[in-house]
């Protein structure tokens, strides 16, 4: 097993170097080609696509780091430097499309000249090389949001080169030089919608918010449901990182119940597990007399 997880590591990072190369210089020709062209929808799609090439490479540094074992240091172990990743990757991605509709709304008043077959031919190119980066971090990315984060870039960055396309046929067609700031716009609202989607989960585990498809007070209610707890109170529920959620809670038992703790823990443990998938508990006992003096929540 350790070995097939090893293979599958080394297989992914190879795929993320190869998605690396290939945006790099796929930035450097859709750059040139949308000086000599002068559309702004073309120079848009690069500087997008440098940030993919960017986000690759800082989920791929994150992905390295994520795998590092839990130390004295990180108790918890490395894996949030994946959150980490994504939420810079994210933020970029919205710096970037609000720079791109501002630039595009400042040639809605000028539109200037455009080549739109150039326009054609290197949003054509770029559009393999999307479609080809994202099917190369597809599978990765139902399992990381590090990694979700970048295939988004992608995603975002072949339906831009359809719209680049598009726009540069209508310029060849009919001369409509102002779809290259109009589709600019809509490129820049698209990549928003999308990183704004996928920034909520991740700010949400960053401020160690409670899992979206957990209930906190069918947790409670889990922990109130053997009969020897007499109150829970100081619940807490985090996720640790995407794929591990933690729960802290202080629970009340009788003086006469007190000996038989370390058994009515063990089985309270037992229930988190099997009713809501939580195998990190920590349950602090207390009775009545000895219990915490702070407010109940």
């Amino acid at each position: 097993m350790p070995h097939d997880l090893g293979h599958s590591h080394d297989h992914g990072d190879a795929k993320l170097t190869f998605a690396v190369v290939i945006n790099i210089g796929l930035t450097v020709v859709q750059i040139v080609g949308g000086f000599l062209s002068g559309s702004l929808a073309l120079i848009a799609d690069a500087i997008h696509n440098l940030s993919d090439a960017l986000s690759l490479v800082l989920a791929f540094a994150a992905r390295k780091i994520a795998r590092r074992d839990a130390d004295a240091t990180m108790t918890f172990g490395w894996n949030r430097a994946e959150l980490v990743a994504a939420l810079i990757n994210l933020t970029t991605l919205i710096l970037i499309a609000l720079y791109l509709a501002f630039e595009a709304v400042m040639r809605l008043f000028d539109p200037p000249d455009v080549d739109g077959w150039i326009v054609v031919w290197v949003a054509g190119v770029a559009l393999i090389v999307d479609a080809l980066t994202a099917a190369l971090t597809y599978r990765m990315s139902k399992d990381s949001l590090n990694i979700r984060a970048a295939f988004l870039h992608n995603l975002a960055d072949a339906l831009s080169s359809v719209a680049v396309i598009v726009v540069g046929t209508l310029i060849l067609l009919y001369d409509w030089r102002l779809l290259d700031p109009l589709a600019t716009l809509g490129i820049s609202a698209y990549i928003i919608w999308h990183a704004a989607r996928d920034l909520k989960p991740t700010i949400r585990i960053l401020m160690l918010g409670a899992p979206s498809d957990q209930d906190r007070s069918a947790v409670r209610a889990t922990l109130a449901s053997n009969d020897k707890v007499k109150d829970v109170h100081h619940l807490h529920l985090w996720q640790i990182d995407e794929h591990r959620v933690s729960v802290e809670a202080h629970v009340v038992l009788t003086e006469a119940d007190l000996l038989s703790a370390p058994g009515i823990v063990a089985e309270l443990k037992q229930n988190l597990f099997r009713n809501h998938g939580i195998g990190h508990a920590t349950i602090e006992v207390e009775t009545v007399a000895t219990g915490c003096s702070e407010a109940r929540d």
